[in-house]
């Protein structure tokens, strides 16, 4: 089992920034996806951005050009950088790790932009 602990959420202003992080334990071997999903209130969950072990990353269209995705091999540590933050920002944030044999979510971290 790998286990996901999120941190970094909280509440900020409209235009405001916030970097969350995600540190993976457990049995882990050889991670090859680590990414953050969103999932606002009434809807779907949703991709925010992904990051490869090779550094390929992908982004939601809504979020290119403000939100950066990092990664830590090491550290087993994934980070969003979020700036310019928008109210329809606004959801619960969740980590998710691929790696041989499945793939795991953390419990999630609560992003809130206010207007």
């Amino acid at each position: 089992q790998v286990q996901l602990v999120e941190s970094g959420g909280g509440l900020v202003q409209a235009g405001g920034s916030l970097r969350l992080s995600c540190v993976a334990s457990g049995s882990i071997f050889s991670i090859n996806v680590m990414g953050w999903y969103r999932q606002a209130p009434g809807k779907q969950r949703e991709l925010v951005a992904t990051m490869t072990s090779g550094g390929e990353t992908n982004y939601a269209d809504s979020v290119k050009g403000r939100f950066t995705i990092s990664r830590d091999n090491a550290k087993n540590t994934v980070y969003l950088q979020m700036n310019s933050l928008k109210p329809e920002d606004t959801a619960v944030y969740y980590c998710r790790v691929v790696q041989r044999g499945g793939y795991y979510w953390g419990k999630g971290t609560l992003v809130t932009a206010s207007s």
